[in-house]
């Protein structure tokens, strides 16, 4: 896949992980720093947790810091008042559009996961590269959660949010060899997306233990 293409990829999926991450710590009453952090593990960490996992070292977000400067920079831009006061002002709007920005992350992340599984390793298994690409979906958000002493939502909450990156990487990366890469991130993007919405609407759950 073009550099240029993969490069826009994780820039799409980098600013609305950071920008949920700096709300987060915003909540909180995190100082800029806390602020800046949180930002910056919510738009890197799962690519960061999916190098170390294939054996990639540095890991991406050290080797090429545009990514980690994306995350910062969003971060301090939603920590300015007049910003973060507008989201505040309008809850139901900034909700749908994180709905919506967040599931497009969630998507890219994943997909970005599967893509540098197939290029580290072609032998690799199924479950390997799916698992890759669902950690590189959620791990960000699992490291800012953890960071800000809050059940992961991925554990708390139950809008498939974790089963869409399997699902979505379970898509892309059966359709890899057929489709191409590029068409096959796009659908599994997309399917991450569709079901990542469609169960924020319907308030689709997977099945809870019965005391």
């Amino acid at each position: 896949m073009n550099e240029t293409i993969l490069t826009i990829f994780v820039l799409i999926g980098t600013v609305p992980a950071a920008i949920s991450g700096a709300m987060l710590g915003i909540k909180k009453e995190m100082d800029m720093f806390g602020v800046a952090v949180l930002g910056l593990v919510t738009g890197v960490g799962g690519g960061a947790i999916r190098d170390v996992l294939l054996g990639i070292t540095p890991p991406a977000m050290f080797r090429d810091p545009i990514f980690a400067f994306t995350a910062i920079g969003t971060a301090m831009l939603t920590f300015l008042r007049v910003v973060h006061h507008e989201f505040s002002k309008h809850p139901a709007i900034y909700d749908m559009m994180m709905l919506v920005t967040d599931s497009i992350g969630l998507g890219v992340f994943t997909m970005v996961g599967v893509q540098t599984a197939y290029a580290q390793g072609k032998d690799y298994s199924l479950f390997l590269i799916v698992f890759v690409g669902t950690i590189t979906g959620v791990g960000g958000g699992i490291l800012r959660d953890l960071l800000a002493n809050r059940v992961p939502y991925i554990l708390a909450k139950h809008h498939l949010y974790a089963t869409a990156c399997i699902v979505g990487a379970l898509a892309g990366a059966l359709l890899w060899n057929v489709i191409g890469d590029l068409w096959a991130m796009i659908t599994g993007t997309v399917t991450v997306f569709l079901i990542r919405v469609l169960a924020a609407h319907f308030r689709w759950s997977l099945p809870k233990a019965q005391e």
